[in-house]
């Protein structure tokens, strides 16, 4: 864990109310136009929204990651390839076409070199890659009705990696990956804790996972804003993506990947984290250069 648990001395609002009272979202038409789970991010919302894009894809840059802006309608092999089919298709929205819409931009970036085989040289290759995210959300009924913790349709900046077949090789990636969420969260002074999933909670194919989780005043507890896995070759082999080693004999490469920021959970966060008694919502530092001048939303 990290941070400090905030302490108000007042009742503090969700992300729903600070939305509505600032006009910072609209729910009612949003379900009006786009049914239910519908949004419109409006004024200073929609600017947290672009400040977290451009300051999260200006940090992976500096850390050497390769910029990508990528599908989000994808064929059934790119899903099939990544582990998502054919037990999810349920969560899974479907076109007439017989393509889908993926729930992340995992899914098109590992498919990237499906079929192709890579020198040694270039790995390890790091994605930071953006789309539209949609999730029919099929068994979550219930689940976090209103406002932007769980919709069908948000967008996420998401890690990719690659590298050479070696576990020792994944194991630090997993923790490389996992340290630059951990530095974002603390840069926005974020409280969260990192949590590590036992075996049933592992989808297919991972080997590990750790939950990045942020702390969510209103509900007096942490909520999931980032999850972290390595594979081994299990994507890999369905995708076909392999490498030359030195000696020149053909292996298959290994993948991980972690959310590097996902709006709508992390802005939620920061509204319900960072609400002063007065019902001003004071701006990350680090967000400032993004808003104007602006200090406050407000």
């Amino acid at each position: 864990a990290w941070g400090e648990i905030p302490q108000f001395y007042f009742t503090p609002k969700d992300h729903v109310a600070i939305c509505e009272e600032h006009d910072l979202a609209d729910f009612e038409r949003g379900s009006k136009v786009s049914g239910f789970r519908g949004y419109f991010m409006k004024n200073e919302g929609a600017q947290l929204f672009f400040a977290l894009w451009q300051y999260t894809l200006n940090y992976f840059i500096e850390q050497g990651y390769t910029p990508m802006m990528v599908p989000s309608l994808v064929k059934r092999e790119a899903l099939f390839g990544t582990g998502y089919l054919p037990q999810g298709e349920e969560d899974l929205y479907k076109t007439q076409d017989d393509e889908f819409l993926a729930g992340t931009a995992e899914v098109a970036m590992m498919s990237y070199y499906a079929g192709e085989v890579l020198e040694e040289s270039s790995l390890p290759q790091k994605f930071i890659a953006f789309s539209p995210c949609f999730r029919r959300e099929a068994g979550a009924h219930g689940k976090d009705v209103k406002g932007i913790i769980r919709v069908h349709e948000f967008f996420k900046l998401e890690q990719v990696v690659l590298c050479e077949a070696n576990h020792q090789k994944s194991v630090e990636l997993h923790e490389d990956i996992t340290h630059h969420v951990e530095n974002i969260m603390q840069a926005l002074k974020l409280p969260y804790h990192v949590v590590v999933n036992c075996t049933g909670d592992l989808g297919l194919g991972q080997v590990k996972k750790y939950d990045i989780e942020a702390w969510m005043p209103s509900q007096s507890k942490y909520r999931e804003t980032h999850s972290s896995s390595y594979f081994h070759d299990f994507q890999t082999r369905r995708l076909n993506i392999r490498y030359r080693d030195d000696d020149g004999a053909l292996k298959y490469v290994h993948s991980l990947n972690n959310t590097a920021c996902a709006t709508s959970r992390l802005p939620a966060a920061i509204l319900e984290n960072y609400q002063m008694a007065d019902g001003r919502i004071k701006i990350p530092e680090v967000l400032l250069p993004y808003f104007g001048g602006k200090t406050h939303i407000g």
